[in-house]
């Protein structure tokens, strides 16, 4: 089984944080509280990822809920798997991952995003980004949808 990264326990404290702001500066949702003692742990012990089943409930919960609001799969309809690619050109998956991906943990579906994400080679990052727009953003920034590059441009 995949861990979760810690840009994904982050990412999940912002989106708390965002839909259940502090009424006072100071304290947090029970949501905000749980994801935050697993981050402080993971820093604490300089850890980058944490094992899905060890996490307390409160927090696997919490984590799953933001997870439930990111695109699924990162497929853009262009699957190169089909005609015989190790690695689709789409998306940047490899055959294996496409053939598993009903079948795997929002854990192991995280680790792939962020794998194809970090090599930028999928046509879905460059020939055909507009296809791929209000997808899944980066690792580093998962809570924030993909700019247009003719927004970005101006």
């Amino acid at each position: 089984m995949a861990a979760i990264h810690i840009t994904d326990i982050e990412a999940a404290i912002n989106w708390w944080r965002e839909r259940h702001p502090s009424p006072d500066g100071i304290t947090a949702c029970a949501e905000v509280r749980a994801l935050g003692e697993v981050y402080a742990l993971m820093v604490y012990y300089h850890e980058a990822e944490c094992d899905e089943p060890s996490m307390p409930e409160a927090a696997r919960t919490a984590w799953l809920a933001w997870y439930a609001t990111l695109p699924d799969a990162p497929c853009i309809a262009i699957c190169s798997t089909t005609q015989g690619d190790a690695v689709c050109k789409g998306c940047g998956r490899t055959f294996e991952e496409v053939q598993r991906w009903p079948q795997m943990t929002p854990s192991e579906k995280r680790r792939t995003w962020r794998r194809i994400t970090q090599e930028g080679t999928a046509w879905r990052f460059n020939r055909y980004a507009e296809r791929a727009e209000g997808a899944a953003p980066s690792p580093d920034a998962p809570a924030t949808l993909a700019v247009p590059r003719s927004a970005a441009a101006t």
